[in-house]
This record gives structure tokens, sequence and C-alpha cells, in this order.
């Protein structure tokens, strides 16, 4: 018998190192060729490495929450034939941003680190019904002896955690795919079949605890440590909050869904600010940019792709709205919709992850009343966006209750002065405040 000792594979676009999220084999475990070995992150996608061989695992090249550099030795396995030998796996890039957990997670021995994916501080938390219900689909059999059922990173987590073994689930989605809703449907049938939920460590109030939890920072949660680090570090942050009345918008975004009900994409206040934000960055393109600082440059950006903070079970993603500047509401609400629901089914993909030139945050009805968002790097601005509350308010000698909802937007000082950062947001509170603006170029 020999040995091939296989290794992480070059996955392209200047990656010298990636972290290992899961191991899906143990020593002494009989593969088969194109059986999937391990998960593997990069700065943003989750790829899959599949074995090149047949044979029997040896050795493993490392543990969970490790970072391995490209080329190096990540699992050795026994295979026909004499002599020792070397091979890089090749790779599948799965869609999925969000890590998933080895079997048996082991801890973490981390080298230096290495960049991460844009993040920001800000959230946009996930709707009570965050997961679709399944659609319609041709139903497949659970996965054969031997066979590894075909799921996101997200869907193996949620089944890890839950004690699941995917090969017991009919899968619902394209091509085999087990699905969230193939996770739900299988939890409805078997109401007692989850895993027991951990003993409490809570201690009655006036009683000594000396308990500690160790929790390695890994996966996604990982690089939005390094992000927002790299960024609080590089970046002299300036922020700046503004009130805005927001009751003639609301009522107009009302208006709309109420015309074009179940037409047209339904319209939150998101897409509205969008269109503010687009106006705003006609007037003031410096806000519209992303700053090398390394080389000096400061790069403005004709196009607006704008980066949507985006909270899933994995962590915060930015999924990014394209060419905001050419869509109108309806295609801003679409795909505003569409973006979120891939990042929190773990389906977004690299391309709509990167890219952004200026990002908006929002913490929805936990927005409180000001914050101080961290900037998306190499941005020069974020957009924050806190709760909108109903209070009285003075106009034209009258009280009135309005709508009213604060904007909290941190800037780059390096680039941009503490006037050119009022001027970008009044003229968005202008654009909200005066709703038919919003429809004028």
């Amino acid at each position: 018998m020999g040995e091939l000792a296989i290794k992480v594979p070059d996955i392209g676009e200047g990656i010298a190192e990636v972290e290992l999220v899961a191991w899906w084999v143990q020593p002494g475990e009989t593969v088969a060729e194109d059986q999937v070995l391990a998960d593997v992150m990069t700065d943003k996608a989750t790829v899959e490495i599949p074995s090149p061989v047949a044979g029997k695992v040896l050795a493993l090249g490392g543990t969970v929450g490790q970072l391995i550099a490209v080329g190096a030795e990540l699992i050795r396995i026994e295979v026909e034939g004499d002599g020792r030998a070397e091979v890089s796996a090749t790779q599948t890039t799965g869609p999925a941003l969000a890590p998933s957990p080895a079997p048996a997670p082991a801890p973490a021995r981390a080298p230096a680190l290495a960049p991460a994916p844009a993040a920001a501080t800000g959230l946009a938390p996930a709707p009570p019904q965050a997961r679709a219900p399944a659609t319609a689909a041709v139903a497949h059999a659970p996965a054969q002896p031997g066979e590894r059922p075909i799921a996101s990173p997200a869907v193996r987590r949620r089944a890890w955690e839950l004690g699941i073994d995917l090969r017991q689930l009919p899968a619902s989605g394209t091509a085999g795919r087990i699905v969230q809703a193939d996770l739900d449907a299988w939890l409805a049938r078997h109401p007692g079949a989850q895993r027991a939920p951990q003993a409490a460590t809570s201690a009655p109030l006036g009683t000594e605890r000396h308990d500690e939890e160790a929790v390695p920072i890994t996966g996604v949660r990982r690089r939005i440590a390094q992000r927002t680090q790299e960024s609080a570090r590089r970046i002299p942050h300036f922020t700046y909050v503004e009130e805005v009345d927001v009751s003639d918008v609301e009522r107009l975004r009302a208006q709309l869904n109420e015309r074009w009900d179940g037409k047209r994409a339904h319209l939150t206040l998101l897409p509205l600010l969008v269109r503010a934000l687009v106006l705003a960055v006609q007037r003031h393109p410096q806000a519209n940019a992303r700053f090398d600082d390394e080389a000096g440059v400061l790069t403005r950006h004709g196009a607006v792709h704008v980066g949507i903070a985006t909270q899933t079970e994995a962590g915060l993603m930015v999924p990014v709205l394209r060419h905001a500047e050419a869509r109108d509401l309806w295609s801003s609400a679409a795909e505003i919709a569409r973006l979120a629901a891939a990042a929190r089914a773990g389906h977004a993909t690299r391309d709509e992850l990167s890219g952004s030139t200026i990002t908006i945050t929002s913490l929805g009805a936990l927005g409180g009343i000001a914050s101080t968002p961290v900037i998306n790097l190499p941005e020069v601005a974020i957009v924050g966006v806190n709760r909108i509350v109903l209070r009285p308010v003075v106009r034209d000698g009258a009280m009135l209750p309005r709508s009213m909802m604060n904007l909290s937007c941190s800037f780059d000082h390096r680039v941009i002065d503490g006037q050119g950062a009022a001027e970008f947001v009044q003229a968005m509170r202008a654009a909200l405040e005066s709703p038919a603006l919003l429809f004028v170029d």
C-alpha cells in the first residue's frame, strides 16, 4: 500500500491561506473518490475539498479553526500501490458563507490572521419568519449508504446542532439538495427527536460563580472581528447624527404597497433610503468612494453599489445591491429581498458579497436612538438607520404627532471633512422629508 498526501489547492484570487471549518472524515475511515473531505473558508466563501482518490484516511493536517497555507498538507490517505506521493485536491466552491461545524470540533491553533471580508457593525435583523417555506419540488430519496448528502454549510450546521443525520432526510431542493425546509419538515414529523438542550448553567442571585467558558472565535465571526478591528485601527471615524421626519415617506410607502399589492415587490423603508442615498451621492460623490490608503488613492465611483448589512445565523453578511442608481423602488426592493434571503440561507456567492461602494446598516426596531457604525473598509462612508418613533413635534406653531427617525452616519475623516459629511446627510434628509424629490433627478 502507498500513501498520498493531499494538499490545500490553489483556490485563486491571490488567496494564500484558508481556515479549516469542518472535517467530514476521521482517521481510519474509508473514503471514496470525489467524497468531500473537509470544508475550508476563504475570505468570503466556503469551499468543499473532495478526495481525488479512494482510500483510507491516515492523518488529518489540521484542526477546526486553524489557518492552513495553500499548498500545505491537508490530509494523508492510504491508497493502492507503493511509495509516497503528493497531490493538490480539486475544489468545488460552495455558494454558502456560513462555516460548517465539524462533527467533533477541536480547539483552534491559530497562526497569523488572514484578511477578512467586508463587514459592518450595524445589523439588519432577520425577520421572524426568515426561512422560506418549501416550494413545490420533486422529492429526492434520502442518501444511500456511503453517499454524502448535498447541503449547504448552513444546513449542515443546523442539522449538526439538532443532532439530525442528513442521510435520513428526503431532499426537496434542486438536484437533490437538502434545504432548511427539509429540516423543518423532519422536525415536524419527529418532534421529540431533537438533541436535548444543555442543562442551564445559571445560578440563583447571591450565589458565587466560578465557571468559565472558552469560546474559539472562528469562521465568519473571526472574519468580522478582523475586519472591524482593522477598520477601527486604520480609519479615523467621524459620526454625524441627524433627525429625520419620515411621516410623509412612510405614508407614501403604505400607499404604494396598497396600490401595487401583489403586482410588484413589497416596499419597506430600505428601498426609499437607497433612493435618497443615490440622490445624495449625485451631489456629494466623495461619499461613494473607496480609499486605498497604502497607495494614497481615493477612487470615486459613478456606479452606486450599496452594501446591505444583513444579520444571519452565521454572523453579519453584507450582500451588495449593484447599480442602485439605475433601479426603481420596486427593482431595489426585489433585489434587496433576494440578496438577504440568499445570505441568510447561506447561498450568497462571492460576487454578491463584494464590491460595495457605500453601505447601509440598520437594526430595525432595535435600532436605538443613535449609533456609531464602523465603516466597511475600504469604503469611506456608512449610513446607519435608527428606529422610527412616534413623537410630538412642533410644526407651524402646532403640536403634531410625527414619525421620527435618526440617521447615524460614519465617515472617513481622512478624505471627508465634517461639512461634506453633514451636507451629504442633509441631502438624504431633504429627499426623505419631501418624498416627491425621490422621483426627481
